[in-house]
């Protein structure tokens, strides 16, 4: 028999809460767990701008044929002018370019075999903690995955024990950052501290691997961009991960892209060449659709301002969700405890509760968060912001 000695794994620890959050029947539970955005409603709708475009492509879109290794050219060049901004110098240039992704993981698992092919001998360095996806890509392609500080157990984010990890790295290795709204913490590093890891970048000759899964949900879609671009107009060579999931609300499309920044457009399409050649083992051509919509929208300056304007309301309600929570535990004599919640970004925030009061969060509240604490801010009812932090109290009462 082949597979009498394949054995079973266990679920995904965020993919599994969603059966186990499915099948619980209490009408008043809370997902806090997958990264999905959700309005008032508590659902996941499909901004606006996506529906408009979609429709426009069911009467216009002339072919589904294959659309090359590197996606569909004109989101790869909207998707570029997103990112590092329309005047950007390395547009002009030349010496950027987007290869089309099955979503921001796809670019991820991209940047991993391109290094491990064409960087032998470079490993990769990761927050502590980070996404936990981030872990098994790079292990997965056969890198050296290394950690560096940043949020400890206090849970504070601890610049200075960064940037001393940061000192120690070998020359010439790959090290991963988060462009914004950090996954799972939160934990954002200011303007101060993106120029003191740019100086090292420098000074260690580092490759920076920038993770842009959530632009637009932290300080706004330009304000977010800030640090990639800083990094780009800085630095002879740059990779970014691009997602759009969360901001064009594309989660099933699987829409994402590599980016890569060279010191000059011929090494710009030896690179490139490389990621084609990568990508045809992978998944061979990436999926349209969800390219195609954002072309659509990023093409066209009206679609554009209302998708613009859906993102900042989204990112406003979940801003306003963080302030909300914390007004609400205040009462219960937890605002200071949980005092970072208002000032971490994007939709997850690291509560600092333990595997403990997680289990007990959802065994006895039917409130679903990730083992490690983290708490999906986007999937809070707001209108339930005084139940949420009963539940929390109660299991912080010890």
């Amino acid at each position: 028999m082949h597979f009498s000695q394949i054995q079973r794994v266990p679920d995904d620890p965020i993919l599994g809460l969603i059966q186990a959050y499915a099948k619980d029947p209490n009408p008043n539970k809370f997902d806090l767990g997958v990264g999905v955005y959700k309005d008032a409603q508590g659902l996941t709708t499909i901004p606006r701008a996506v529906k408009i475009a979609e429709q426009r492509l069911v009467d216009s879109q002339p072919t589904k044929s294959y659309i090359g290794g590197h996606g569909e050219p004109r989101f790869g060049t909207l998707i570029c002018e997103l990112v590092m901004g329309a005047d950007s110098p390395l547009i002009a240039s030349k010496r950027v370019g987007a290869t089309q992704t099955p979503g921001g993981t796809g670019a991820l698992r991209l940047s991993a075999d391109f290094i491990a092919n064409c960087l032998p001998g470079k490993g990769i360095w990761l927050s502590d903690p980070t996404w936990p996806i981030h872990e098994t890509i790079y292990a997965a392609a056969g890198l050296k995955v290394s950690h560096y500080p940043y949020v400890g157990s206090d849970n504070t984010l601890n610049v200075p024990a960064m940037l001393e990890t940061l000192r120690t790295i070998p020359e010439g290795d790959v090290v991963l950052l988060h462009a914004c709204c950090h996954n799972p913490t939160g934990f954002d590093l200011s303007r101060d501290d993106w120029y003191a890891v740019l100086e090292i970048v420098k000074q260690r000759n580092l490759l920076p691997l920038i993770d842009f899964a959530y632009q637009g949900f932290g300080d706004g879609l330009e304000e977010d961009a800030w640090a990639v671009r800083l990094f780009a107009g800085e630095l002879p060579e740059l990779l970014i991960t691009s997602s759009c999931s969360k901001n064009f609300g594309l989660y099933r499309e699987r829409t994402g892209a590599l980016l890569v920044c060279a010191d000059t457009t011929d090494k710009l399409l030896d690179v490139r060449s490389q990621l084609s050649a990568t990508a045809r083992n992978l998944w061979s051509n990436p999926p349209d659709h969800g390219a195609a919509v954002v072309a659509e929208i990023l093409g066209d300056p009206e679609l554009k301002a209302l998708w613009a304007e859906e993102v900042e309301e989204m990112r406003s309600r979940i801003a306003h969700l963080r302030v909300g929570l914390v007004e609400a535990l205040t009462p219960l004599g937890l605002g200071e405890r949980f005092a970072h919640i208002a000032v971490q970004r994007g939709m997850f925030s690291y509560t600092g509760m333990n595997d403990d009061q997680v289990a007990r969060l959802r065994n006895e509240h039917s409130v679903y968060m990730v083992a490690a604490g983290r708490a999906n801010v986007a999937g809070i009812d707001a209108t339930r912001l005084t139940e949420l932090a009963a539940a929390f109290a109660a299991v912080c009462e010890d």
